[in-house]
């Protein structure tokens, strides 16, 4: 079997999302960048994750749901000793509101002697989030570790900044996601995590501040209103598709896998965000982050009947 052409790198986790008032929870599997590669699976990419399980039914769950969705999880290493992090979603006025059962978790525990050093050197895209830098100084120090043998290799390192704070003080967060832009070729932002990061709101300018850090390609996510995408050449506001959104749970990991898959495919960020905006918009019309997640052929479908 070769090597996945995108490898994804993070923390997997059980999901349980609140689909009614009386407390009932659907249980399903989430996971910023596992969430990335089932979306870039489903989306027909070559893809592989690797992280750490523990050695538990619901890591179990997880193996057999990449299995199911095409994702290589051929190195994914099981942890007798630590056990699969799991997260709560509730939804109130506000949205929906994350708790997590995570400390400690098999994927906290990756170093950098755990890594697929030739996976990596071998694929084209290296994806990481912000939240690997977060969960412990073991996955961070393996994150970078990760990203520097892609680099060394070849490999294109995409990173999406995923800011959670409550898993870091927000200074911390500041400065590694920073260290980790620096290194990346595609900067995928989300635009509420930039004005924190970053400290400004406009769009352009946050474009302009990671491709100052060096990355070839930004796309920064604007929810409802589409994407900015920007490269040192060109920018364009990509628009979205209109949908009526149940559960925005998992539409920025699944507009990353998509545009991911259909970057790799032909090399075009602006066709990519466009494909990854109809993925990630008809991702909300279910609950969960990953049930709902569209294969290839509903996005074309969706974005025909738009057109």
């Amino acid at each position: 079997m070769s090597d996945p052409k995108i490898i994804c790198m993070g923390e997997p986790l059980i999901e349980f999302n609140q689909v009614d008032a009386t407390g009932h929870y659907l249980f399903g599997h989430g996971g910023d960048t596992s969430n990335c590669a089932i979306a870039a699976a489903r989306a027909r990419a070559s893809v592989g994750f690797f992280s750490g399980l523990g050695a538990d039914e619901f890591g179990d769950s997880l193996m057999q749901l990449w299995a199911d969705n095409n994702v290589d999880a051929s190195h994914v290493l099981r942890n007798p000793d630590a056990h699969t992090g799991i997260y709560f979603v509730s939804h109130g006025e506000n949205g929906h509101v994350f708790s997590y059962l995570r400390k400690g978790s098999a994927a906290s525990r990756i170093t950098p002697r755990d890594l697929p050093r030739s996976a990596i050197e071998n694929a084209d895209i290296l994806h990481l989030s912000g939240i690997s830098l977060a969960i412990s100084a073991e996955a961070c120090d393996a994150a970078f570790e990760a990203i520097d043998i892609a680099r060394a290799a070849g490999t294109k390192v995409s990173f999406d900044t995923n800011l959670r704070l409550k898993l870091w003080p927000l200074e911390r967060a500041r400065a590694l996601t920073e260290a980790a832009m620096r290194k990346a070729d595609i900067a995928l932002p989300g635009l509420e995590d930039a004005e924190q990061l970053v400290g400004i709101s406009d769009p352009d300018a946050i474009a302009d501040h990671y491709l100052c850090l060096g990355a070839g390609i930004v796309a920064l996510t604007l929810g409802k209103d589409g994407c900015l995408v920007a490269t040192p050449d060109e920018r364009r506001r990509v628009p979205g598709i209109k949908v009526s959104a149940v559960d925005a749970t998992g539409a920025g990991d699944t507009f990353d896998g998509n545009f991911l898959a259909e970057l790799n495919r032909h090399g075009d960020p602006f066709e990519a965000a466009r494909f990854a905006n109809a993925a990630a918009a008809l991702s909300t019309q279910g609950f969960g982050a990953v049930a709902p997640m569209p294969m290839r052929e509903a996005v074309l479908k969706a974005l025909a009947d738009a057109a």
